[in-house]
C-alpha cells in the first residue's frame, strides 16, 4: 500500500490536540487527500501515527466541517476501477481559513 502520510511529512504534522489554543486563522492544512473519482477531500491539520487518526477539514461533497477521521479506513477504501484515496503530491500547506473559503466558493458557484 502507498502511505497517505509519508515519513518526510510526519514531522511537519502536529499531534492530535497539539494545536488546541492556536487561533483558528493560524491552523494549517498540511496534507490534502482526495477521492480521484469523487468530491470527497480531507485536509490533515493534526495526526496521531499510532492510532492512524487525523484531525482536519473534511468535505464529503456538501457540508464541509472540522473533524477526526481514520487514515486506516481511508487507505482501505476500495473505489471503482481499483482506485484508492490519494494524497495530492503537489499540495503546499495552506491556512485553514483559505481552504475553507475555497470550498465555500465552490458551492456558491454550483448553486
Amino acid at each position: 500500500w502507498v502511505a497517505l502520510i509519508p515519513g518526510n511529512l510526519l514531522g511537519k504534522l502536529p499531534r492530535i490536540n497539539e494545536t488546541e489554543g492556536i487561533p483558528y486563522k493560524d491552523l494549517m492544512c498540511v496534507i490534502r487527500l482526495f477521492n480521484p473519482i469523487g468530491k470527497e477531500t480531507w485536509y490533515v491539520i493534526e495526526y496521531d501515527p499510532e492510532k492512524e487518526l487525523a484531525f482536519g477539514f473534511v468535505d464529503l461533497g456538501g457540508y464541509p466541517e472540522l473533524g477526526t477521521f481514520s487514515l486506516k479506513e481511508l487507505r482501505e477504501l476500495k473505489l471503482p476501477f481499483g482506485l484508492k484515496i490519494e494524497r495530492d503530491k503537489n499540495w503546499k500547506s495552506k491556512p485553514l481559513w483559505m481552504v475553507e473559503r475555497a470550498h465555500m466558493a465552490m458551492y456558491e458557484l454550483s448553486v
